[in-house]
């Protein structure tokens, strides 16, 4: 069997543990076909987008253990941790990973509620009588 690579991506409080190895393409998240557990056709493509960009589909096994925050959030981070397995599988693909975006973590999280206010900033509304 061939080794495995291991490469982990964050997005909000999402996790994504991704385990690469080579084979026929094959992606398996928790357990579910890439079909069942990411429904939209844009997700999956963020997820495929390492691999697109880098001329290497259907080359790899994907496992994926995500859990955390939703769906969308946790393609992204899937992406990024895609992103950071190629490069541990070949330091020569940096430079395409990295002009398309996809090594920069997107470290945007919800910002918390503050007291006296509504919501993280709203605030009641001001009555002048």
């Amino acid at each position: 069997m061939s080794k495995t690579i291991l490469g982990t991506g964050r997005r909000k409080t999402s996790v994504a543990r991704v385990m690469l190895s080579e084979g026929e393409g094959n992606f398996e998240f928790n357990g579910k076909t890439i079909e069942d557990y990411f429904p939209s056709p844009s997700m999956r493509m963020t997820i495929n987008k390492p691999f697109n960009v880098v001329g290497m589909e259907k080359k790899f096994n994907l496992k994926v253990n995500v859990n955390g925050s939703g769906l969308s959030a946790q393609a992204d981070a899937v992406a990024l941790g895609i992103s950071r397995a190629l490069i541990q599988f070949d330091p020569e693909l940096r430079p395409k990973l990295k002009k398309a975006g996809l090594l920069t973590r997107d470290a945007r999280k919800v910002e918390r509620k503050k007291y006296g206010l509504k919501k993280a900033r709203r605030a009641e509304q001001f009555t002048k009588r």
